[in-house]
């Protein structure tokens, strides 16, 4: 039966391979976040920092000759890492938000350390530990680990100056009333207090650490909505300002000419006309709102672009728009151009894992002296070429939508676009090109490199991305 439900070998034991769209670093499977990546980092450190208790303080009592009391400890030393383990968990979640304040779980753990600390000294003062057998260092993981997690529960900072010296304090009274001497009792004090102090100020910064990296996230999560509101309420004052008369206009001519036609008015035939003028000419008119809304300016969506990019947190930069871009270039090749940057941008924030982004604006030689603009938009973060969006779906892309519909734009001014990764790198490159009338139409940017004399360029490649 093993032998017919082939999957992955793992030794003797077989299992289905998992879905290739769901293996870890696929484009199936959705990238963590920033946060989400930060987070984790900070939770596993905890559990390490209770793995390193264990197996540092507790596994070496096991080694050489064992004695009932370094049995009863290393079971003492297990069962404070495993709490230690719980209370720095859900103190994280407590510090990120995510629960309420563990109250039960911060007194166990706040009872178990202070029992062990306690329970040093008096192994100590029994003969059952010696100083030799590294009293101290046990002393102080006691301290560190424990007060390092009890830290995250606690609300403020001066809740936790209070949790060392009170343990510190509590530490160095048990010894002195076991008349272990001022030595004993100081070196116990300095030892808690410092261990301790240590790590609740490294526990306390990397959960502070996290939750800064989560509120910055939400920071740029609430300004890119924000600025989508923003637009929505332009685009429906807009619609408001140039329909709302309009409108009112129709609704009284329209009332007035069902009345003339109840009467037999010969009227009612011209206000009809006047409603049917009203409506064309409000259609018209919204069709100039959509255009003026779809075909911003070059500049305009190079700004966009910039900063819709760096809110992301996207190193973006702008090479070859000066300040005589919008006079360089023709009003109808900039709407062409600001629909590839519109479109590139937004592919780049939904494809891959980018973390930089180039814009650069430049001009290259034809064949015969005249020049083409080229703007070429290329970022990172793809981790393997892309397929053609029409792999796996069985159908194109509806025109005018996506990269279908920019090659549609360009095409419109002789312009063409390539799109797709770079050979050797995890960079995906979209290259659109535009001629230009004559030379004197060139954009403030660097022209670019001569291109050869040959062939005419072939139409751009397939659709690589959606």
């Amino acid at each position: 039966m093993a032998e017919v439900m082939t999957g992955r070998r793992l030794g003797k034991i077989r299992r289905w391979p998992r879905p290739k769209a769901l293996r870890p670093g696929r484009p199936g499977r959705p990238a963590k976040t920033d946060t989400a990546k930060v987070e984790l980092y900070t939770r596993a450190t905890f559990q390490m920092m209770a793995g390193v208790e264990a197996g540092g303080l507790a596994v070496p009592l096991l080694l050489g000759d064992r004695r009932t009391s370094d049995v009863w400890l290393f079971l003492l030393l297990l069962a404070h890492s495993a709490l230690c383990a719980v209370m720095s968990s859900r103190g994280l979640d407590r510090r990120l938000g995510h629960r309420e304040s563990p109250v039960r779980t911060t007194m166990a753990a706040a009872a178990v350390t202070g029992a062990c600390l306690l329970t040093s000294v008096l192994l100590l003062d029994t003969g059952a530990v010696s100083k030799e057998d590294d009293f101290g260092l046990l002393l102080m993981g006691f301290a560190a680990f424990g007060l390092g997690s009890l830290s995250l529960g606690l609300p403020t900072t001066s809740a936790r100056v209070w949790l060392v010296l009170g343990a510190a304090t509590s530490t160095s009274a048990f010894t002195a009333a076991l008349g272990m001497g001022w030595r004993q009792t100081w070196l116990n004090f300095t030892g808690v207090a410092c261990a301790g102090a240590v790590f609740v100020a490294t526990y306390v910064f990397s959960a502070w650490l996290a939750g800064v990296v989560g509120r910055l996230d939400a920071a740029r999560e609430l300004e890119t909505r924000v600025a989508v509101a923003e637009e929505r309420l332009r685009f429906g004052r807009d619609m408001h300002d140039v329909m709302g008369r309009n409108l009112a206009v129709m609704a009284l001519k329209s009332e007035l000419a069902v009345q003339l036609a109840e009467r037999g008015r010969p009227e009612a035939v011209s206000q009809m006309a006047e409603v049917q003028r009203i409506a064309q000419e409000s259609q018209r008119e919204i069709r100039d709102i959509v255009r003026g809304y779809r075909e911003a300016g070059l500049r305009t969506e190079l700004e966009g672009a910039l900063s819709v990019l760096k809110a992301a947190g996207i190193d973006c930069t702008v090479h070859g728009a000066g300040d005589e871009l919008d006079t360089a270039l023709p009003g109808d090749v900039q709407s062409a151009l600001g629909w590839v940057v519109r479109e590139a941008t937004t592919n780049v924030l939904r494809h891959g894992d980018p973390h930089s982004c180039a814009i650069r604006l430049s001009t290259a030689e034809l064949p015969g002296g005249t020049q083409e603009v080229v703007l070429m938009v290329q970022n990172d973060g793809v981790p393997e070429p892309a397929g053609s969006p029409d792999a796996g779906t069985g159908s194109r892309p509806a025109p005018g939508t996506g990269l279908a519909g920019l090659r549609e734009r360009l095409a419109a001014h002789d312009g063409t676009l390539e799109a797709g990764p770079v050979p050797g790198s995890d960079r995906f490159r979209l290259t659109a090109r535009v001629p230009l009338p004559d030379r004197d139409h060139s954009p403030a940017g660097p022209a670019g490199p001569a291109r050869p004399a040959g062939p005419t360029r072939p139409a751009g490649r397939e659709d690589v991305t959606a």
